[in-house]
């Protein structure tokens, strides 16, 4: 199974946080590939700047130490957000969805509204 974990969930991830479930942690340690999108990457650079979170020094290595891989945003991940319903406004969870749906991933997200 290859995942395409979030934002809240890479940094619980990344900081052995307890919030990350159980169930979560085996789906992780269980994938054959772990993507973490650009939209995440960028996503936590503007958090971060604005001081609502610290990032790991060094993220992305961090992240690649981790085996996870970068997926970039291509044209036609973001195409694909035009079909989507509109259960969620949030533009960077919109584009992880597009990208799941068209890499054929399994999004990994602590927002209950990617499910809808």
């Amino acid at each position: 199974m290859n995942l395409l974990l979030g934002s809240h969930i890479l940094l619980w991830w990344l900081s052995d946080d307890q919030r990350l479930t159980p169930k979560a942690r085996r789906w992780i340690k269980q994938a054959d590939v772990l993507f973490v999108s650009a939209a995440t990457t960028w996503e936590l650079a503007v958090k971060a700047s604005l001081g609502k979170l610290r990032m790991p020094e060094g993220f992305l290595e961090v992240v690649e130490a981790q085996g996870s891989s970068h997926l970039p945003i291509t044209p036609a991940h973001a195409m694909a957000v035009q079909g989507l319903p509109w259960h969620h406004r949030d533009p960077f969870d919109r584009i992880l969805l597009a990208q799941a749906i068209v890499e054929g991933l399994r999004l990994v997200s602590a927002d209950g509204a990617l499910a809808s």
